[in-house]
């Protein structure tokens, strides 16, 4: 089963390369986002756990997101993979993933890290600011706030899978095919 952890700053494009990803390999997209919003759209026991949890004002803790995650490995059993984005985002997510993967028979493949300098992630923001209306992308020292905090909270997480030796870094300039051929590359190789 092929599972990849797609990484990178906001602006680096994750998201376009994981559609491409998921139609090229017949991968399964786990957004963290979307699961939890599933969940509670369909009021499951977890997904009402962790609405109750965000109407307080809480994070959603790991164990429940974990809960989840199986429950949608468990009900997609013929896939080829997973893309995980959105999760984990610190060591401690990456451990309880590794854990679940492991009794389910399967574990992560590769982490692939999209890398983009700050100034050019700056200038991307924006301008999907300018098209999306999104406020988060308008707002140049929120960008810049939340591309730290992508620096200094998440980024650590790479040294995680560098000593699994499943990280790899490409460079998330270029167009958006060059940008998949990079990635192609990488998947092609496992």
């Amino acid at each position: 089963m092929l599972n990849l952890v797609l990484f990178g700053p906001p602006g680096a494009g994750k998201g376009t390369q994981a559609n491409l990803l998921i139609e090229k390999y017949n991968l399964i997209h786990l957004s963290t986002g979307d699961i939890l919003r599933g969940e509670i759209a369909t009021g499951t026991t977890l997904g009402l756990e962790a609405k109750s949890l965000m109407d307080r004002g809480d994070l959603v803790p790991d164990k429940v997101v974990i809960g989840m995650i199986s429950s949608k490995l468990d009900n997609n059993p013929n896939v080829n993979g997973f893309i995980f984005d959105g999760f984990p985002r610190t060591a401690a997510q990456a451990t309880a993933l590794d854990n679940l993967l492991a009794e389910k028979g399967t574990s992560i493949s590769a982490m692939l890290s999209l890398k983009v300098k700050d100034d050019e992630l700056i200038r991307r923001l924006l301008a999907r600011g300018k098209d999306s209306g999104r406020a988060d992308d308008q707002n140049e020292s929120i960008i810049a706030n939340r591309i730290n905090e992508y620096n200094t909270k998440t980024a650590p997480l790479k040294e995680y899978y560098s000593v699994q030796n499943k990280l790899s870094e490409i460079e998330g300039r270029g167009t958006v095919q060059e940008i998949a051929i990079k990635l192609n590359d990488v998947v092609d190789s496992l």
